[in-house]
Order: C-alpha cells, then sequence, then structure tokens
C-alpha cells in the first residue's frame, strides 16, 4: 500500500512520501535506544511539564490536524475537532497521574517480615523503546493513548501509522519535538507493513503495542512471541447493544443511532448488534431506524455532515459484501443498504455509504460473525434477558458491550455473563484516561489507559533489603 493521502470523499491523492529506506530506519532505531538511555533516568516533573506544553500545542494547532484527519480519513470535521481536545485532555491526565500511578508498592510488614526481609518494595521501570503500530480510524487518539502514558512512565516511542495518514503522522512526531522532547524520544517511521517484522526483531525495540485488524495483530504478536517480547493489542470488535423493557426507548434508540454511527461507523468499540427484547422491539427498532435515515451523508469538511465516507474504497466494498450476503440470505433493509446517489459537490467519486439498518439476521449469514466496520446495524429480537445474553456473547470478539436497563439485578447478572472487557449502562461506549481500555478473545489482550495502561510497559521490579 503507497504510503499516501488520499482524500475518500472524492479518491483525490493529495501528496505521496517515499518510505524510509535502510540507513534512516537504522538511525532513528539508534536514535531511540540513545534517547532512551537518557529519558528514562528524567524525573517525573520534567515528564510532565512537556507532556502538558504538548497538550497546550495540540490544543493550539486543533483546527488544523483537524482539518488534515478530515481530509486523509475522512471523519467529519466537528468529530475531528472532538478528537484532538480528547488527546489533549488525557494527556494532561496522564501529566497530573502518573507519578501517582507509578509509585512504589509497599507489601504489609508482616509480608516483608515472612519474606526475611528488613525492607522490600515494587517499583515500577520504563521497559525501553516501545513500537506502536496505529490504524487510521482514530489517527490521533490510537497514538495518543499510547504515547502519553509511554512517555510519562519514561519509555520511548517509535510510530509505524496507518500508510493513508502519513500527514498526521509526521504532525505528531513534530507536537512532541515542538513540545521539547529530547531527540529520538518520539519518531514517525514511514515504511509499509513489510517493515515492520524487522524493526519489531531489533534489540533495541523492547516491546509493541498494536490497535488494528485480527490478522494484524496476529502477524505483530506472533514475530514479538518468537522474540519474546511484550505485546498489548487491541483488536476488532462486534459489540453489543441490549435494550431490556425498562430502558427509556427514546433515549436508548437516540443514543444508538451515535453509538453506531461515531467516526462514520468505522470504531472497533462502536455498537454493531442490536439485540432489543421482543416487548419493546417494534418501538426501538422504529424510533432507531427514523434515527439512522435521518443522517446527512456527505462532505465531511462541512459542519452539518453526520456521515462522511468511508477511509478506503476497499473498505467500502468489503461492507457492501456483508450487506449484500445478508440480504441474499433473507435478511431486511429498514433503511439504507445502498451508495447514496447525486451527493454532488465532486463527491461521487467518493468512498460513501448510507447508514444502514438490517433486521432478521441469522446465523447462517456472515454479518452475524464478522465485523462492520462502516455505518450498518444489525437488529436482533430477543425473548428474554438470557436470550439477549445468549446473542451478545455469540461472537468472537470481546471488546466492549452497552445494556440499556433500570433494573438492578438485570445489571448485576450483565457484569457476571457479558464477555467483554466492558459493561457499559444506560449509554454508550467510550474512552475515557482513567479507565482501563481494551478486550478479551480476538478483540486481543492487555489494556490501554488509566493505571492498568501505563504499567502494560513497565518491569514490576521486587526491590528486597536483607535484615
Amino acid at each position: 500500500m503507497p504510503i499516501a493521502t488520499v482524500n475518500p470523499a472524492n479518491g483525490e491523492t493529495i501528496k505521496s512520501f517515499d518510505a524510509l529506506g535502510p540507513e534512516e530506519t537504522e538511525w532513528r532505531l539508534a536514535t531511540a535506544a540513545g534517547a532512551f538511555r537518557e529519558y528514562r533516568t528524567t524525573a517525573f516533573d520534567e515528564r510532565a511539564r512537556l507532556l502538558n506544553r504538548a497538550a497546550d500545542l495540540l490544543d493550539e494547532d486543533q483546527e488544523d490536524i483537524a482539518r488534515t484527519m478530515t481530509t486523509e480519513m475522512g471523519k467529519p470535521v466537528k468529530a475531528a475537532r472532538a478528537e484532538a481536545a480528547k488527546c489533549a485532555k488525557a494527556m494532561r491526565w496522564y501529566a497530573a497521574n502518573a507519578q501517582r500511578l507509578l509509585a512504589d508498592e509497599h507489601p504489609e510488614e508482616a509480608d516483608v517480615r515472612d519474606a526475611g526481609a528488613s525492607r522490600a518494595f515494587v517499583r515500577y521501570r520504563p521497559l525501553g523503546v516501545v513500537l506502536a503500530v496505529m490504524p487510521w480510524n482514530f489517527p490521533l487518539w490510537q497514538v495518543v493513548r499510547f504515547a502519553a502514558p509511554a512517555l510519562m512512565a519514561g519509555n520511548v516511542g517509535l510510530l509505524k501509522h496507518a500508510s493513508n495518514v502519513p500527514q498526521t503522522a509526521l504532525y505528531l512526531e513534530d507536537l512532541f519535538r515542538r513540545a521539547g522532547y529530547p531527540e529520538g524520544c518520539f519518531q514517525t517511521l514511514l515504511v509499509g507493513s513489510g517493515a515492520v517484522e524487522a524493526i519489531l526483531r531489533d534489540p533495541r525495540v523492547a516491546a509493541a503495542t498494536l490497535t488494528g485488524s485480527e490478522p494484524a495483530g496476529r502477524s505483530v504478536a506472533s514475530v514479538a512471541g518468537d522474540e519474546v517480547k511484550k505485546t498489548v493489542m487491541e483488536l476488532g470488535g462486534s459489540d453489543p447493544y441490549v435494550v431490556l423493557p425498562s430502558a427509556d426507548i427514546a433515549k436508548a434508540a437516540a443514543t444508538a443511532v451515535t453509538a453506531r454511527v461515531q467516526n462514520n461507523g468505522q470504531s472497533c468499540i462502536a455498537a454493531k448488534r442490536f439485540i432489543v427484547h421482543t416487548d419493546v422491539y417494534d418501538e426501538f427498532a422504529e424510533r432507531f431506524t427514523e434515527g439512522m435515515r435521518a443522517l446527512t451523508v456527505g462532505d465531511p469538511a462541512r459542519e452539518s455532515t453526520d456521515i462522511g465516507p468511508l477511509a478506503s474504497e476497499r473498505g467500502r466494498a468489503d461492507l457492501e459484501e456483508l450487506v449484500d450476503d445478508a440480504v441474499r440470505r433473507g435478511a431486511t433493509a429498514l433503511c439504507g443498504g445502498a451508495r447514496p446517489q447525486g451527493l454532488g459537490d465532486g463527491l461521487d467519486g467518493g468512498w460513501f455509504y448510507t447508514p444502514t439498518v438490517l433486521s432478521g439476521i441469522t446465523p447462517d449469514m456472515r454479518i452475524h460473525q464478522e465485523e462492520t466496520f462502516g455505518p450498518v446495524a444489525t437488529l436482533y429480537r430477543a425473548v428474554d434477558l438470557g436470550e439477549a445474553l445468549a446473542l451478545a456473547n455469540d461472537t468472537p470478539f470481546g471488546l466492549s458491550s452497552n445494556v440499556w436497563t433500570r433494573d438492578a439485578e438485570e445489571m448485576g447478572r450483565c457484569v457476571r455473563d457479558l464477555e467483554a472487557g466492558g459493561v457499559f449502562f444506560n449509554g454508550m461506549t467510550a474512552s475515557h484516561p482513567a479507565l482501563p481500555f481494551g478486550g478479551i478473545k480476538r478483540s486481543g489482550y492487555g489494556r490501554e489507559l488509566s493505571g492498568h495502561g501505563i504499567r502494560e510497559f513497565c518491569n514490576a521490579t521486587t526491590v528486597w533489603y536483607g535484615a
């Protein structure tokens, strides 16, 4: 795949970039290793000063970087601004909390004595150079949620970003440079996916984190496993959105629209499978379909646009194949199910798809098991909570989940039985720096954000002093 900015709203190539050669890649690896030797000794106050400065610069750059993201991958510009603001917030959160999260841990005195020590504690020390292989769908946030905790822990970062967002990738390197980070603390590697294995196998790289598809995760995890290197994997998701009779149906349906089409539907934590109790199914389906049908599809650079194009032509083709397979096997498109027509303004060459709601889903349809990365929702009817939970868990993925109910007993059962890394009640899944983020099953392993995330790339060191 070429390294280039291609505007998905019209298919126009804006700018192309040459991949780094072996000599430049080697120089960057050496620079990162050298930077870690010095940066790991910096005090938390200095790391916080640098990260807060990066947050300030990001706020100043918000409009420009939002426009860049919109041009590169098609997200509505109002969503791009929100993404930039969220990144600055996360930077400040880690700047304020990292020292507390990585404070020495002291066992009970009785346990210290029982271990034959006069003193003992656990200290979190940085691992070193961390390679981040990141996707295009949240091209700023996915990187910052890795970089902010990693840098505050004393690690340094190498970013291999998706090849269709090179300008966002280069902006991130420049952002940390302008903030005052020492040379080599955060670098962007403009390389293709074929170069990742050699970089990951390099002994100067200590660990890796990947957000992306299951095949990409398998590839990176297998190489890292062969090299015995730590990894965190955040892969696909097919999150259930369960609606039970006690819910506020109007609110649940309105929120469901946002939960499904955020980022043009290209989000691993977007709700994708809507499982509704039969007693409220008809009302929810009507409200939800009306909401999806009312969305404005068009130029993502316009403030009034709700849904922009998919990020790639291949992505739209994959989505169309899933929808066509479902309809061919008996599903009904309550709305959408096709490419929009007559958008005008030079957009007919873009990779748009109409917001779609499918009902009558059966297990023999591909869409029942595969992730839909675009504005397509599937509706299921459940006779009771037991069937709803069975449908919710009938997926190879386990990233997050959403449940709408006012019943405390139902809530408790969902927390116990849902197979996911998160359970969100009466709202939609969202990430926040104070809460761990990640999944189970084929959605990956490890956690990002919170104290769990910052400690993923630390050496939990036991320090023991004899009596």
